[in-house]
């Protein structure tokens, strides 16, 4: 796909529920670009404040798609204790 032109889809707290994030999308089929400030991923990681911030760009010819699966994906993330006392 030459000349793609990406579209933030949304920010995410932490490298890991970013790939997590990824992960998922991906599965669905759609292309996912990561970006996070240099020294919050390689010198010195965090999980908490502006650093920790990891932006999640998809195709915007992908951008409708991608919405409606990040809201199923934010969705499910709050039925994880569903049933448990």
């Amino acid at each position: 796909m030459p000349n793609l032109k990406w579209k933030l889809l949304t920010v995410i707290s932490g490298r890991f529920e970013a790939d997590l994030l990824k992960s998922y999308l991906e599965a669905e089929g759609i292309e996912v670009q990561l970006f996070q400030e240099g020294a919050g991923q390689d010198l010195y990681p965090v999980t908490f404040g502006p650093l920790s911030n990891v932006q999640v760009f998809v195709p915007g010819e992908q951008i409708d798609e991608a919405q409606s699966c990040f809201e199923h994906y934010n969705s499910q993330a709050g039925d994880d204790n569903s049933g448990r006392e």
